[in-house]
């Protein structure tokens, strides 16, 4: 066909209007990849909106500032003297009614209420820690203690969803509660401060003093293990696999039985976890060991198949240079091979282990999704995760957990932020090119 004839046959009617289709198609999978992103991208700004909305309240707590009268005995022992000019400031301190210490400096701001029924009323007010925050603050330091003792406390958190919220967020407070907190707000006796407990503490049946420590450090012990256990392993396998494996019936069996284990439900494996780890093994229920190794088996497969890949990846002319100048084969693998691969294994970690941070259900089957108030200090100690907590946190019927909630999202969030640009800074610090 000479060129003058393609010319016209591109020209011609027909071939114009197939390409002006082809193009208007090309223009539609474009405007519809464009729309999939934006719709993608819209729906992640709107959860993370609804979320950090919810969870902003967890990171600010209200207290309320009392003044606490002493009796004048209990101040002479709390300074060290007392009749005998014995010390007993330990003594006091345990014998030393911090609850009625504070109820009584709250009615003292209402003396008009005198029925036992706004007595009960107003002392809603107060946290059932502000009596243990008031003995704290004495027993750290006893000669600050006069009378009266202006401190502040926590308060309890319906008074702080009053003073976040208004009115309308304080549906169990009647007429009468709401002209107190107005009036304590009057007086400069409320304040709102950021919420270091959540931060700082383990979980409490009370909303206002719960935290999110003791499943923080329980979720670090537990991906500690998994970590330790699916890393040194997985390559390994993988390495085997590729390199050292012959190819056959087994080898077959086995990478096929490998590449099912990722597609298998989590909770499987918390079943499998469950009767071997504490029906056979006999390892503490609850404890991060039982919950590292119980990940570890369900992150196992992911990390074997990313690693035969990043394998596979490397170029063949690498092992063969390598072998060509008298290096053995394990020198091969680990001189040439797995520093090549290494950011493809590394990328494979990251995907597993955030998988593992985000698993309630097989960390629910071992007891994990016990109330767990103690920090764990180790691998053995009962504990609890984050997936956990929020699922705990999400089930409470007081309203203030809502906030909790979505805090400790906010606190997931970041620390799987933070693990994977850990392990995103690290596959760059081995990546290579070639």
């Amino acid at each position: 066909m000479t060129e003058k004839n393609a010319g016209d046959r591109w020209a011609a009617p027909k071939m114009q209007a197939r390409l002006r289709r082809r193009l208007r198609t090309e223009r539609l999978f474009r405007w519809l990849g464009a729309l999939a992103i934006a719709i993608a991208l819209g729906s992640l700004a709107l959860l993370l909106v609804s979320i950090g909305s919810k969870g902003a309240g967890a990171f600010s707590a209200t207290e309320i500032r009392l003044d606490i009268e002493f009796d004048p005995a209990e101040l002479a022992i709390l300074h060290g003297v007392s009749a005998s000019g014995e010390l007993q400031r330990d003594t006091a301190l345990a014998s030393l009614d911090t609850r009625k210490l504070t109820r009584n400096a709250l009615r003292r701001l209402f003396p008009e209420v005198q029925s036992r029924g706004e007595k009960r009323k107003l002392g809603q007010f107060l946290s059932r820690g502000a009596g243990s925050a008031l003995g704290d603050a004495v027993a750290k330091d006893p000669t600050s203690a006069m009378s009266p003792l202006s401190i502040w406390l926590p308060a309890d958190d319906e008074l702080d969803l009053f003073r976040k919220n208004g009115p309308e967020g304080s549906a169990r407070y009647d007429e009468t509660q709401i002209a107190w907190a107005q009036s304590l707000t009057e007086q400069r006796r409320l304040r709102s401060v950021f919420n270091w407990r959540f931060l700082s503490s383990g979980d409490s049946r009370e909303p206002e003093l719960a935290g999110i420590f003791g499943a923080l450090v329980g979720s670090f012990l537990t991906l500690s293990i998994t970590l330790a256990l699916i890393l040194p392993l997985g390559v390994a396998t993988a390495v085997y696999l590729e390199e050292f494996a012959p190819k056959g019936r087994f080898t077959e069996f086995v990478e096929v039985n490998i590449n099912n284990l990722a597609a298998v439900p989590s909770i499987v494996f918390g079943l499998l976890g469950l009767a071997l780890f504490l029906g056979v093994a006999h390892l503490p229920r609850s404890a991060p060991v039982v919950g590292g190794l119980t990940l570890a088996l369900m992150t196992f497969s992911t990390i074997i198949i990313t690693g035969r890949v990043s394998i596979q990846a490397v170029p063949p002319s690498i092992r063969e240079a390598a072998l060509g100048v008298g290096a053995s084969p394990i020198q091969v693998v680990t001189h040439h091979v797995l520093p090549l691969a290494m950011p493809g294994i590394l990328t494979g970690t990251i995907i597993g282990m955030a998988r593992a941070l985000g698993e309630t259900a097989p960390l629910l089957m071992i007891g994990m999704v016990a109330f767990v108030v103690d920090i764990p200090t180790s691998v053995s100690d009962a504990s609890t995760a984050l997936p956990v907590q929020i699922f705990l946190w999400s089930d409470s019927p007081e309203r203030a957990f809502v906030e909790k909630t979505s805090g400790a999202i906010l606190v997931l969030l970041a620390f799987l932020i933070a693990m994977n640009g850990t392990a995103i800074g690290l596959r760059r610090h081995f990546e290579k090119k070639w």
